[in-house]
């Protein structure tokens, strides 16, 4: 079935959302069972629109996320800003420390606030780190994993 962008990516989101979706050709394939006609291709330029990411769960295991946007700040402009000041991630048992450059703490913090990405229980932003509270050694190793994937592709795709 042939469908517009935005039914299309109403589609997406949803399944992101309900199911723990790992790569593409598992989405495209949710996406076939559900009737629509799509490539990759369309995928990909779609969870690029959508500021979907992958995460890393607190198991290891890889999935899509779907990026809250907080009021008018689209997704893509708090991963630009998130991804230009990050040098390092690092985890401490409980804590992530992320190392930015000098001065851009404070909004490396609030884009990853705005993010809300899983396993962040809050953050304290200095002038060049982030400390940022996980409940467990595990989600802590799982949200660097993350954040470094994150920024690593980010910067791939500037």
């Amino acid at each position: 079935m042939k469908m517009t962008k935005n039914d299309r990516q109403e589609h997406i989101l949803r399944l992101i959302k309900t199911k723990d979706i790992g790569t593409q050709e598992e989405l495209v394939g949710e996406l076939i069972a559900e009737g629509l006609t799509i490539t990759q291709a369309t995928v990909s330029r779609d969870i690029k629109d959508l500021g979907i990411i992958k995460v890393t769960s607190a198991s290891g295991q890889s999935k899509y996320s779907v990026l809250d946007r907080t009021g008018d700040i689209a997704p893509g402009r708090l991963l630009y800003v998130f991804s230009q000041s990050v040098i390092s991630c690092e985890c401490a048992m409980h804590l992530v420390v992320i190392r930015t450059l000098p001065g851009m703490a404070q909004g490396a913090a609030s884009a990853l606030d705005s993010i809300h990405l899983q396993g962040v229980v809050g953050s304290i932003a200095g002038d060049d780190t982030v400390f940022v509270a996980t409940p467990s050694p595990e989600d802590a190793v799982a949200l660097a994993k993350t954040i470094r994937d994150m920024n690593a592709r980010l910067i791939a795709e500037i």
